[in-house]
């Protein structure tokens, strides 16, 4: 960690500012958040910048706000890419439905397909892998363009068939938070049903939702082979959204485990 030291080390001079300068403000800033982890001594920059000791969480976000420097910056300088948190989450298979907290703010780069066939006809099915022109990096700042403010992310669990085979476990969903009524009639198929992300005492549920008389039952797929819950409302459980959007493999592993 030599070289993030060194690059702290530029970012201090570049500012004039002197060893004990940078203590004295570290003092501040621990005084401002009633934290002495927060302090950067004399002995300890000394250590950071020449011997390449790894700072703390408290004292790297105290050399970053000295020094003005973004402190995801700083954690790239010691091998701890941000960026990389979805993907390195997306390695560690989790059996429950959970929520994503992963900010649309994360800095970094995407691959995405930058230009296509310009004969291409949207109108139909398409195989887009013989389509696509040219792949590229596209910073993930430019994806602010979308509307993420009322959108939110959950991932259906490796154990989770409630709503199998239309939400297969495994899948990433989109959910609009602005979309919280359910609605118990309307639709003419399943496929048209709206499907709701529920919290609950268990934690959260993707399902069909049926609100009746302070009583909510969440519906499972028929193929499912689950069974119904009933829970009180709004007491035991909250509506996080409607299910806009999916992403799912459709080479699942392996088949659903007998329950009874």
């Amino acid at each position: 960690m030599d070289e993030a030291g060194q690059k702290l080390k530029r970012a201090r001079e570049r500012l004039n500012l002197r060893y004990r300068d940078v203590e004295e403000a570290s003092l501040r800033i621990a005084e401002r958040h009633h934290n002495d982890e927060f302090i950067v001594a004399l002995s300890r920059l000394s250590d950071i910048e020449n011997k390449g000791t790894v700072p703390t969480i408290y004292r790297l976000y105290s050399l970053s706000a000295i020094y003005r420097l973004n402190i995801m910056d700083v954690l790239e300088w010691y091998g701890v890419d941000v960026a990389s948190i979805p993907a390195d989450a997306a390695q560690v298979e989790i059996e429950r439905t959970h929520m994503i907290g992963f900010s649309a703010d994360v800095h970094g780069e995407v691959t995405l397909p930058l230009a296509l066939d310009p004969g291409i006809d949207l109108r139909r099915t398409t195989y887009l892998s013989r389509v696509i022109q040219r792949w590229g990096k596209m910073p993930l700042m430019l994806l602010n363009g979308m509307d993420l403010r009322t959108h939110r992310y959950a991932y259906i669990g490796s154990d989770d068939w409630f709503m199998y085979p239309m939400l297969v476990p495994g899948s990433l969903i989109q959910i609009d938070e602005s979309r919280r009524k359910v609605v118990n009639t309307g639709w003419t198929s399943e496929f048209e049903r709206p499907i709701y992300l529920f919290e609950h005492r268990a934690g959260y549920s993707c399902a069909w939702g049926n609100l009746n008389e302070g009583q909510m039952v969440l519906q499972p797929h028929p193929a499912s082979l689950c069974n119904p819950e009933v829970y009180s409302y709004p007491d035991e459980i909250d509506i996080i959204g409607l299910v806009v959007g999916v992403a799912m493999r459709l080479d699942h592993p392996r088949r659903r485990r007998v329950r009874s």
